[in-house]
C-alpha cells in the first residue's frame, strides 16, 4: 500500500556561511499523479494533502527573511499504461515574498492525473532557486516510488558531486518498513500513519526549517544513557498548574528520543508519569537551538504469577515504595508493570494475604511466584457465624476469611495449606454451640466443604 511521503532536502551552499540573517528559500513539490486520487482513510490523498497544506501553510504567513514557491508534477498529462510523460513537472509558483494565496489557490485547484517523475523533479528544482547566498530548501510530497527512468538516489549524489550539501529527512505516511527502506540512499527518514500524523509531521518539519527552538528529552537508564520511553511527559509552566504541552516519550527510528517543539518564552516544570513520578523544575530553553533535558529514570518490570491454576485467579497486588505507606499501583495477577529501580513491598490480596519484598533493576523483570490456589466449594443447612483461621509460625491462628452471615453455598480461592474453620449456627443464641472443622486446601485442587 502507498502512502504519503515527505523528503525535506536543505541545500546549504557556500555562500550561506557568515551571514546574519540569511535569506530561507523552501520548494514545495507536490505530487499530482494519478495514484493520489487513492483512498486515504475518509478521503483520497490529494484530497488529504490540499486540505492540511492549506492549513499548515499559514505558518509562513509574514515569517521574516523567508521566501516560498510551488513546483508540482503529475498534473498535466492524464495517466497512460502504455506510455508516460515522464517530463510533466512544473514550477507553477516561483519565488516570492507575498505569493502564500496564490500557492493555497494552487493547491486547492490542482487535479491528479499522471506519472511520478521524482528525480527530474529534483532536478529541474535545483533551478528554481534564484541565487546560491540563501537557505535554499526543498519539501518534496509524494505518495510513492519513482515511475520513471530515473533514479532520485543518482540526483541526491550528483547534487553533493556539485558541491551541495543535503540534509533531507524522508517521513513516509502509511508504508511499511520494506517501503521506506528504499528512501535510504537519500537520507533520514520516519514514518506516519494517517492524516494527523501527516500533519504533525508537516509541522516539525517546517519547525525545523524555521529554526524553531526544539527539545529533547533522555529519559537516562542506569548507564546515562537515553534508552527509556513509552511514557506520558507533562510539561507545566514553571511554578504553575498550567499544562502547556502533553506528549507520550517516543524513541524514533534510529534509537534517539524525539525531537519536540516547544515556546522558549516561559519556564518549565516537567513531570515524567513513571511509577513513581519523576519531576524537573524550573527548565529554560535556549532559543533557535535544539536544547536537550535529561532524567535519571532507570526502570525495570514486577510480574505477579504463579504455577499453572486451574481456576484462572485474577488477583491483585498493591505495591508499595519500601519505607512508604501509601499504594503506589494497583497489579493485577500475571500482568507485567514498569517501575522505577529500587525496592519495593507488595502485598498480595490472595487468602491469606502475601507480603513480600521485591527488587526492580535496569530492564529486568522481578518475578513474584506464589503457590497456585485451591477452591474451597462450601455448603451450609443453615446460615452460620464463620471465620477461616490460618496458624502462623509462632503457634497463634490468625483470621484470613470470614463467611458472609447470610450466604449458605458458595466458591471461594484459597491458598494451599491447613486451616481452622470456627463456626456457629446464626440463630443458636449460645457461645456453647461453637464447633471447630480442620481443612486442608491444595494446589488446583476443589476442597468441599458440608457443614448441616
Amino acid at each position: 500500500m502507498k502512502g504519503i511521503t515527505f523528503f525535506v532536502f536543505i541545500f546549504y551552499f557556500s555562500g550561506v556561511f557568515g551571514q546574519l540573517n540569511p535569506t530561507t528559500r523552501i520548494l514545495f513539490i507536490l505530487d499530482a499523479s494519478n495514484s493520489m486520487n487513492s483512498s486515504w482513510g475518509s478521503q483520497t490523498r490529494i484530497q488529504a494533502a490540499r486540505e492540511v497544506l492549506n492549513q499548515e501553510l499559514e505558518a509562513l504567513r509574514n515569517v521574516p527573511n523567508t521566501e516560498i514557491a510551488l513546483r508540482i508534477y503529475g498534473h498535466q498529462t492524464p495517466f497512460n499504461n502504455l506510455e508516460q510523460d515522464c517530463n510533466d513537472t512544473k514550477l507553477e509558483v516561483p519565488f516570492g515574498i507575498n505569493n502564500l494565496e496564490q500557492i493555497k489557490l494552487k493547491i486547492k485547484t490542482v487535479e491528479a492525473k499522471g506519472a511520478t517523475p521524482i528525480a527530474r523533479s529534483l532536478e529541474a528544482a535545483a533551478g528554481d532557486f534564484p541565487d546560491t547566498l540563501a537557505r535554499n530548501i526543498i519539501i518534496l510530497i509524494t505518495d510513492g516510488l519513482e515511475s520513471c527512468d530515473n533514479d532520485p538516489c543518482i540526483i541526491a549524489k550528483k547534487l553533493k558531486t556539485k558541491g551541495v550539501k543535503v540534509t533531507p529527512f524522508v517521513i513516509g505516511l502509511g508504508m511499511d518498513m520494506s517501503y521506506l527502506d528504499k528512501f535510504s540512499c537519500i537520507g533520514t527518514y520516519s514514518d506516519a500513519e494517517d492524516k494527523e500524523s501527516f500533519r504533525n509531521v508537516f509541522k516539525n518539519i517546517l519547525n525545523t526549517v524555521l529554526e524553531k527552538t526544539s527539545v529533547q528529552v533522555n529519559l537516562n537508564d542506569i548507564t546515562g544513557k537515553p534508552t527509556e520511553t513509552n511514557v506520558t511527559m507533562f510539561f507545566y509552566e514553571a511554578g504553575t498548574a498550567t499544562l502547556k504541552y502533553t506528549f507520550v516519550h517516543t524513541l524514533n527510528r534510529f534509537g534517539n528520543p524525539d525531537t519536540l517543539y516547544l515556546d522558549p518564552a516561559i519556564a518549565y516544570d516537567l513531570k515524567v508519569n513513571t511509577t513513581p513520578t519523576l519531576l524537573k523544575t524550573g527548565i529554560t530553553l535556549k532559543k533557535h537551538v535544539h536544547n536537550t533535558v535529561s532524567i535519571s529514570a532507570p526502570q525495570g518490570f514486577i510480574r505477579l504469577t504463579s504455577m499453572k491454576s486451574n481456576y484462572n485467579p485474577r488477583f491483585e497486588m498493591r505495591v508499595i515504595p519500601k519505607g512508604d505507606s501509601k499504594t503506589l499501583l494497583s497489579q493485577t495477577y500475571n500482568d507485567i508493570y514498569k517501575y522505577l529501580i529500587g525496592t519495593y513491598e507488595v502485598e498480595i490480596l490472595t487468602i491469606p494475604r502475601i507480603y513480600k519484598t521485591v527488587e526492580v533493576t535496569q530492564a529486568a523483570v522481578s518475578t513474584i511466584s506464589i503457590d497456585a490456589p485451591g477452591e474451597l466449594a462450601y455448603t451450609f443447612n443453615k446460615p452460620l457465624i464463620a471465620q477461616l483461621f490460618l496458624q502462623d509460625k509462632t503457634g497463634f491462628w490468625n483470621g484470613v476469611y470470614t463467611f458472609s452471615d447470610s450466604s449458605t453455598a458458595g466458591k471461594i480461592l484459597i491458598q494451599p495449606g491447613t486451616y481452622k474453620l470456627v463456626y456457629r449456627t446464626k440463630d443458636m443464641k449460645s457461645s456453647g454451640y461453637t464447633h471447630e472443622k480442620i481443612i486442608t486446601i491444595s494446589s488446583n485442587k476443589t476442597n468441599t466443604l458440608n457443614i448441616n
